[in-house]
């Protein structure tokens, strides 16, 4: 088992726990001690947040239907909730993480989360959600392995290394805040980090060799970038990577130099040792930003190498059109055996009916004389009471109307209402999500409780006529949505998954100040069959602090 803070890994053969999971699934069990630490990955001190001491922090190493139980001490001095970026939860928003749907975990308390990773498979990360936590650390890698009875479309690796990308700032999270509180932007990050190194010291000498590799064979490298505002590209230096999973889908194995991973994405990739052996420098590079490139490096080490790497490092594209030509190439692995993310069929998009097509665009202005972002006209704001509580307890009403962002755009010059944003969608409805970005920066967004199929993008505005540019056969189902400067993105889904969950602007920035909504998908019926009753040990804040909790599912 990967990464530290593991307390006891075990299989328990019991008769369910609360009615959430099946008896005859393995739990994992974790302990986490969440606390700020003086950490320096840009040669300036500054406070992080560790998990048990460790930035990153440990890895998750699951199998498909595995329940994870993660016990989490809040040592900071403010609440803390973690999200799972591109975990499911199947009919369970209970421990989502973020604070439509949860009740922080206050300072010096702790709180259990406890959910399944259910019909998935593939390489995820966490990281926490509240405010500006995310540019501060606490994030690491979730990977979920297929179980072995259900084979993957290529051999198993020699070992299988996890990568976190992402920009860093190297000013506290709670100056950051300040700023944007302030009504400032806060401008361009000082770096890039590779598993929270720059790859330089600060005599310009390379860190120690972060991962080693035996010529002849074939490693796994999974790739994420965590970071909150930058896209970056990965190259391997004098190797080719094959791609073979993006966001939990098998795809297409295709040969590549480089990848664009945008903020909140997840590739696997497979590397084959075939160079002649010495040390080799993996390199991540900042994409689109203005008159600026910022670059980091990490050594990979064939074993009993003492040959230094080359200094030339692969050069990185220079256009978004490279990009997009890019992410054309993708194709889901139709044929590979594996856990479907989706269990109503909907794999089969291509032949089923749109009920709905919701169009989405962000929009910045000045309120009060503060900096806002909005999707259609509606800046986010987060209640007391989370939003999912007031629903379920029939408090939704008073905290919140739904659907005051509707379906479609409207101008750019639209004033920006400062609420809570909630929308209604029909339980099981075929929906087409439509995000347009008239902006000249790359825009990216994420969908909690469910993934999605990227079906098309383009240049301007979206019409009707662009359904025929569409994918109907191989788009990957994923849960990170990209929308390039100028340009719209097209995703399919069904919303078979009861909850409330967050569509959220994966720039953290932008999030932070409102470009964000949540979506109610509410069953007919009130039943265990749809969604789990919330569980004994939920926390409970707001108006519903001290009420009794309402009757438990059937």
């Amino acid at each position: 088992m990967a990464g530290a803070g593991v307390v006891l890994t075990v299989v328990l053969w019991v008769l369910g726990v609360s009615g959430v999971v099946r008896a005859e699934d393995p739990y994992l069990f974790f302990t986490w001690n969440v606390t700020y630490g003086t950490i320096a990955p840009l040669g300036v001190p500054q406070q992080g947040i560790l998990i048990n001491g460790q930035f990153p922090g440990p890895n998750i190493n699951s199998t498909t239907n595995n329940n994870i139980v993660i016990n989490v001490f809040n040592n900071l001095d403010e609440p803390l909730l973690f999200t799972w970026n591109g975990i499911q939860h199947r009919k369970n928003s209970w421990f989502d993480g973020v604070a439509g749907t949860n009740c922080p975990i206050l300072p010096g308390t702790n709180f259990t989360y406890h959910f399944q990773v259910k019909d998935q498979i593939g390489s995820f990360f966490y990281f926490p959600s509240l405010g500006m936590h995310k540019a501060a650390g606490g994030f690491g890698g979730l990977r979920v392995n297929s179980r072995l009875l259900i084979p993957v479309p290529f051999d198993p690796p020699a070992d299988d290394y996890t990568v976190l990308l992402g920009d860093w700032y190297t000013k506290d999270h709670t100056a950051l805040e300040k700023t944007l509180d302030s009504g400032s932007s806060i401008g361009l990050p000082a770096g890039v980090l590779i598993n929270g190194k720059p790859g330089k010291d600060c005599d310009g000498k390379d860190d120690a060799p972060m991962f080693e590799m035996e010529a002849g064979k074939v490693y796994r490298y999974r790739i994420c970038n965590v970071g909150i505002k930058t896209s970056l590209n990965f190259r391997f230096q004098g190797h080719a990577m094959e791609l073979v999973e993006m966001d939990g889908s098998h795809t297409m194995q295709n040969l590549y130099e480089s990848l664009d991973i945008h903020v909140g994405q997840c590739f696997s990739v497979l590397v084959t040792a075939d160079q002649t052996p010495g040390d080799y420098y993996i390199v991540a590079s900042s994409r689109f930003l203005k008159h600026k490139e910022l670059t980091a490096t990490a050594v990979v080490r064939y074993a009993g190498s003492s040959t230094a790497p080359s200094p030339v490092l692969p050069k990185a594209p220079t256009s978004w059109a490279w990009s997009f030509n890019q992410w054309r190439s993708f194709r889901w692995n139709l044929t590979a055996s594996a856990a479907r993310p989706n269990p109503q069929g909907s794999y089969h998009y291509g032949s089923i009916n749109i009920t709905r097509t919701i169009r989405l665009s962000s929009s910045r202005n000045f309120v009060a004389g503060r900096l806002r972002y909005a999707l259609n006209g509606v800046s986010h704001v987060d209640t007391e009471t989370p939003l999912k509580l007031a629903e379920y307890f029939g408090f939704g009403g008073n905290y919140f109307m739904y659907d005051i962002a509707g379906d479609e755009l409207l101008t750019a010059a639209a004033p920006i209402k400062l609420l809570p944003s909630v929308k209604t969608i029909e339980y099981r409805t075929f929906v087409e999500i439509i995000f347009e970005n008239s902006e000249k920066a790359v825009q990216g967004y994420h969908l909690d409780g469910y993934s999605f199929f990227l079906v098309g993008m383009g240049p301007g505005k979206w019409s009707p006529e662009a359904r025929k540019t569409y994918n109907m056969l191989d788009a990957v189902s994923r849960h990170a949505v990209h929308v390039f400067p100028k340009s719209w993105s097209a995703i399919l889904m069904t919303f078979d998954n009861v909850g409330m969950w967050n569509l959220r602007s994966e720039l953290w920035e932008r999030r932070y100040l409102g470009q964000q909504l949540y979506i109610s998908v509410q069953s007919p019926v009130r039943s265990l069959r749809d969604e789990y009753s919330l569980p004994d040990a939920a926390l409970l804040c707001g108006a519903i602090a001290s009420l009794p909790k309402p009757p438990p599912y059937t």
